[in-house]
């Protein structure tokens, strides 16, 4: 059994008032053959995520980790530096290792429910996220510029809270389709690779 480990924050952690962190039960769904383990802290930076990256993901020596980081580090009241997350994510992606490391742009909000974040500021990270997957050559998923290009983005981010941020059942069945999507792509050119 291969294991996939999902590090985030608390788009990655949520619940939704379900037994299960919403995320990794629809993936525990979608990808049979992986052991999908949470590692969502709510509230976590990259700066946060570098300090538990060790206990929280490379202690299950994963084939695959999803790293959804940058809502919180672009907001207002918690702000990491652009140049900071982008060291802070370079760090992460090679303590995890490029080919394992699948980077997930920060998705947009509803900004009219949402007072510390702009998808102006979103954006800019999400940048960075594109340009650490070029550099290191590891795997991207634009879920920003995904759920930004609907027209009906802001349904999707209805959540349990409807903050704007926090988005329900629709967000997570999007996110977990494009991870799906992606470590089909990863596993496909890897057996290409072995034929």
């Amino acid at each position: 059994m291969k294991t996939l480990v999902c590090f985030g924050d608390s788009l990655t952690a949520r619940h939704e008032g379900k037994d299960n962190p919403r995320l990794t039960e629809k993936l525990t769904f979608q990808l049979p053959t992986f052991r999908v383990v949470n590692a969502g802290v709510s509230a976590n930076t990259t700066k946060d995520a570098l300090k538990r990256i060790e206990k929280d993901v490379l202690t299950y020596s994963p084939d695959l980790v999803t790293v959804l980081f940058g809502s919180n580090d672009a907001a207002v009241h918690k702000k990491v530096a652009l140049n900071t997350f982008k060291e802070n994510l370079l760090k992460i992606t090679r303590l995890i290792g490029p080919k394992k490391t699948i980077l997930i742009t920060p998705p947009p909000v509803d900004e009219a429910l949402q007072p510390n974040r702009e998808n102006g500021e979103l954006a800019k990270y999400a940048d960075v996220v594109k340009r650490v997957s070029e550099e290191t050559g590891s795997h991207l998923i634009d879920f920003f510029k995904e759920l930004h290009a609907r027209p009906n983005y802001k349904e999707l981010l209805v959540g349990i809270l409807n903050d704007g941020l926090h988005f329900g059942e629709a967000g997570y069945d999007i996110l977990a389709n494009l991870i799906t999507e992606k470590i089909h792509e990863i596993e496909l050119k890897r057996e290409q690779k072995f034929d």
